[in-house]
């Protein structure tokens, strides 16, 4: 990895681990009439994701002094959150994906009124945590607020939705680089900066801190989708866990569709790079989140 001896992989797997005891611990039981849209829910949470925008939001509370343990359930609301767009995103009506993370898609393994449900329910979770009585003895009410506001408008008509909506909106059609870039940035690009913002948010970070990390979520998150756009042509079906070429099939605004491969790989490089040199004023510190934006270039290169 290169990244001073850190070893990403063990902290990855840690700090995943604390994500998934606090998902364990405050999801609703599998009992009485509501349980199948229950077990849809926790179909889908389980289903094995690396947990990548809880960990950078525990990561980006940490390089600013704050206390990660303390805000393990906000961190676990923005997985509900990210799961919830991915049953939605799968459904025939969306992306129409069978497979997900190597297993039926929500609406395959149940049905796809349940998977809708489902979706709709981890969202209403996610809140129910971020408001939980646990996490509010925690942290300041006003950071707390703050986080939230980011986050809801991260995912809203102003972010994951808007932008979901235009994603589904150019299929088949001619898109310039202007569009593509928002798409991007709505669909994928928020949440992920949400994520880093509000674990610094909850963490006390500085006006100054704040920015540097908001460049780096911005840029790690367009790697990232630049990334993600790459894998679907240059992926491996059995790591990926879902099928390739789908982008191809659908004629989804991709950046290989409008850039090429080699300069696809470039982009994405460049914004891997833009993202570690953001964290340059946290020094030693932000070795976690460094070593993050080369493991997300790394998945293609």
């Amino acid at each position: 990895m290169g990244s001073n001896k850190f070893n990403l992989e063990s902290y990855l797997k840690e700090r995943g681990k604390k994500v998934e005891e606090i998902l364990e611990k405050y999801f609703p039981k599998e009992e009485g009439y509501g349980k199948r849209v229950i077990s849809a829910g926790k179909y889908s949470l389980f289903a094995g994701g690396k947990r990548i925008r809880p960990i950078l939001c525990l990561a980006s509370c940490e390089v600013v002094g704050g206390d990660w343990r303390k805000i393990l359930l906000f961190a676990a609301g923005i997985e509900c959150i990210h799961t919830y767009s991915l049953i939605h995103d799968d459904l025939p009506c969306m992306d129409d994906d069978d497979f997900r993370r190597g297993k039926p898609s929500c609406h395959k393994a149940f049905d796809e009124a349940t998977a809708i449900l489902a979706g709709d329910g981890l969202q209403a979770l996610a809140f129910q945590f971020f408001t939980h009585p646990d996490l509010v003895r925690n942290v300041k009410k006003t950071k707390l607020l703050k986080a939230i506001y980011i986050i809801s408008k991260a995912i809203g008509f102003e972010g994951m939705v808007g932008g979901q909506m235009v994603d589904l909106l150019m299929e088949g059609k001619k898109g310039n680089p202007r569009i593509l870039k928002w798409i991007h940035l709505n669909k994928t690009v928020r949440l992920i900066e949400a994520s880093v913002l509000s674990g610094a948010i909850l963490g006390g970070a500085k006006a100054k801190e704040l920015k540097a990390l908001s460049s780096y979520g911005k840029n790690l998150g367009f790697a990232f989708q630049i990334v993600d756009d790459l894998l679907d042509i240059l992926g491996d079906e059995k790591k990926l866990g879902k099928k390739t070429f789908s982008d191809v099939k659908k004629q989804k605004l991709t950046y290989p569709s409008l850039f090429g491969i080699e300069k696809t790989k470039e982009l994405a490089k460049r914004y891997t790079e833009k993202a570690i040199s953001a964290l340059q004023p946290f020094e030693k510190s932000a070795l976690p989140l460094k070593a993050i934006a080369e493991f997300v270039l790394y998945r293609v290169h």
